[in-house]
């Protein structure tokens, strides 16, 4: 990945404000876009339902749900992130840097996407069938093939986190520093990947069955596969 600049951080979460300011300005369209959020994070739920059931897997499939795939509302998190990016890329471990980075891109990409499939639904009621159709009528087939690319790098970042352990009592020693400048939520994700991908001892096969599943859903979903589409809640 391209050295991550300030600017270049900064430019992701604008991009999610401006998809911010598009939805509080029709509310209808907001409704439906926290509507498909619920949707995916179910959908999600059902298609790891194996992974959540697993001793080894359960901690990282649920940060998965709730940091990646989930309804939550990350407006405090992404303030964060804009207010610390002008000294992040300076003072913070580079892998600290990188991870952040492509959290960013993965929100903001996610974020036009989900804006753009609600806006091809009718109403905050969603069927399998009606997220099929938005999910065929938004198209835009590289998108969504990079949203997996990068759901798979945030995966792959937090799990090369684990192999250097300085790094984690680094994080542990700015718990306080971080608090007391309102970064709070920042440094909870980045504590909570790293735990829980520590405790997993290996996110490879996490991670190659996570990516063949998404793979096999988009793929299933552009082609209309009836059996893609019996596999959605």
């Amino acid at each position: 990945m391209d050295e991550p600049s300030a600017e270049s951080l900064l430019k992701e979460l604008r991009a999610v404000d401006a998809e911010r300011a598009r939805r509080a300005a029709d509310p209808a369209l907001d409704a439906r876009v926290q509507a498909l959020k619920a949707y995916q994070q179910r959908r999600f739920a059902q298609t790891y339902a194996d992974l959540l059931a697993h001793p080894r897997y359960e901690a990282a499939t649920r940060f998965f749900l709730h940091e990646l795939y989930g309804p939550d509302d990350f407006r405090q998190r992404d303030a964060q992130f804009a207010r610390v990016i002008p000294t992040l890329t300076r003072l913070f471990p580079a892998e600290v840097v990188d991870t952040v980075a492509r959290l960013a891109r993965l929100h903001a990409l996610s974020e036009h996407l989900d804006t753009r499939m609600a806006e091809q639904l009718l109403s905050p009621e969603i069927t399998a069938t009606d997220y099929a159709i938005a999910w065929r009528a938004c198209g835009e087939p590289a998108s969504r093939q990079r949203q997996i690319e990068l759901t798979m790098a945030v995966g792959e970042a937090l799990d090369k986190l684990t192999a250097k352990p300085l790094l984690r009592q680094t994080l542990r020693l700015m718990r306080g520093p971080a608090q007391m400048a309102g970064l709070g939520a920042l440094q909870a994700f980045l504590e909570s990947g790293f735990d829980t991908f520590r405790a997993m001892r290996g996110a490879a096969e996490f991670l190659s069955t996570v990516r063949q599943r998404e793979d096999t859903l988009a793929g299933g979903l552009f082609r209309a596969d009836a059996a893609v589409l019996g596999q959605l809640p």
